[in-house]
Formats: structure tokens, sequence, C-alpha cells
């Protein structure tokens, strides 16, 4: 009988520590898990360029010409070059606020050069903002001064849209463009510069179609008059998200 009291006590032990055992994993993965979903539902993001890490090389033509100096992304173009020096984020988003902190400088006159701060998805689901020094047809029409650059802002598609205004070069801009959904779960887009809209328009499609963010300069033919004639640069100090 004593044989038999040890028995079940052992027994017992046994499934005692199976379950204290047990419970601990428990334990630890909900751990993991709850640690996983705060980082995936954060409602922010900053990227202050101390390093390139959540973005990746978008270049299309030409060397990667960019790098980080003094925690702000440099990126450049040489003269009599088609170069469209591009970096671009390896995470999609969708409806938010997006604001890229960029210095626009005394870019070469007539140059077909372009800064660009801007969400793509494809070819005709781009939402731009381009900063150049502009044709004459342009800067006539927007009676634009020696010291002033076009900033045009653009939806490539699904509709077609674009706005033109100017801003004084050697400056810094904080550059935002904003999604929101309407009534019928289309966007809105909204273009604003230092806080203050721009322009505003529909577009034909919603949330299931999602951007990377993208900075680049690029030698462009709509942007000037003529291939351009020097090294053109911009400087990104920041680029924001704040998730709706």
């Amino acid at each position: 009988m004593a044989k038999n009291y040890l028995k079940a006590s052992c027994f017992a032990l046994s499934l005692l520590l199976s379950s204290c055992s047990g419970q601990s994993l428990i334990n630890k993965n909900t751990s993991t898990t709850s640690k996983k979903n705060v980082l995936k539902t954060s409602k922010s993001r900053i990227w202050n360029f101390n390093d390139l890490n959540d973005w990746k090389d978008a270049t299309q033509a030409g060397e990667p010409n960019y790098s980080i100096k003094d925690g702000k992304l440099y990126i450049f173009t040489n003269p009599n070059t088609w170069e469209r020096v591009k970096i671009k984020s390896t995470t999609a988003f969708a409806t938010g606020s997006y604001t890229w902190r960029v210095y626009a400088p005394a870019m070469g006159k007539g140059d077909m050069t372009c800064i660009a701060a801007f969400l793509y998805h494809n070819d005709h689901h781009e939402l731009d903002f381009e900063i150049a020094y502009g044709n004459q047809a342009d800067r006539k029409k927007l009676n634009a001064a020696s010291n002033e650059l076009i900033v045009y802002m653009t939806s490539q598609g699904n509709p077609k849209f674009s706005f033109q205004s100017k801003l004084i070069r050697e400056n810094w801009y904080n550059l935002t463009l904003e999604l929101a959904l309407n009534e019928n779960k289309k966007y809105v887009a909204t273009w604003k510069i230092d806080n203050v809209a721009f322009t505003s328009t529909v577009l034909n499609y919603g949330s299931r179609t999602k951007f990377k963010i993208l900075c680049s300069v690029e030698n462009l033919s709509f942007a000037g008059d003529h291939i351009p004639y020097q090294q053109n640069y911009a400087l990104f100090d920041s680029v924001t998200f704040n998730e709706n």
C-alpha cells in the first residue's frame, strides 16, 4: 500500500511540474506576441537620416549618388546626364500624413533637374512634390522672380492633376501630403507647405492602394529648358509618417 501511495505521489508531482512548465511557456509566448503587436500598431514613424535603415536604393539611371552627412540625406545629380537618383522606404503605407523636411538650394538656371518628395505605388498611382527651376513658360505664367523656384504638386493618374506654385530658393521647407478617406472610401489628397494647404483633389482609389515613400533628385525634361549644366543637389533632414 505504501508503494502505491508513493507511485500516486510521484504521478501528482509529475503533473504539477508539467503544468508549471507549460504555464511558463504560455506566458513567455504571450509576452513576445504583445511586444510585436505594439511595434506593428505604432501610429507614427520618423526617420532622421542618421542612417539608411528602413530604406533601399531605387535609382533608375546613373550611379546612386547619395550619402548621410551630419544627420541629413544628401542626394545629387551630375551635369550633362539624365541621372535619376532615388531611395524608397521598405514599407508601404496608406491613410495618414507624410512630411519631408527638404532644403531647396539655388538650382542651376534653366537646368532640367527636380528635387522630389513623393509617394509611389505604380506609374498611375503616384503623388508628388517636385521642386525645379522650371521652364520659361511655367516661370512666366507664375511670374517667378530670379530667386524663386517652381514647386509642382501632382497626381500622375487616377486622375491626372497638377498645381504649381513658387518657393524662395536656399530655404528649408516642410512638404506634407495628407491622405484621408471620403464618404465613398476614396482618397482625398492635400498638399501642404509649412502647414499651409495649397491644393487638394479626390483620387479614384482608396486605401487598398499603399505607397512607398521616396526621396530623389532627378534630371527630367519638364523641369527646365536644357540638360543640366551643373551638379544639382538636395538635403533631406527627416521624413515623418503619422497614421490617421
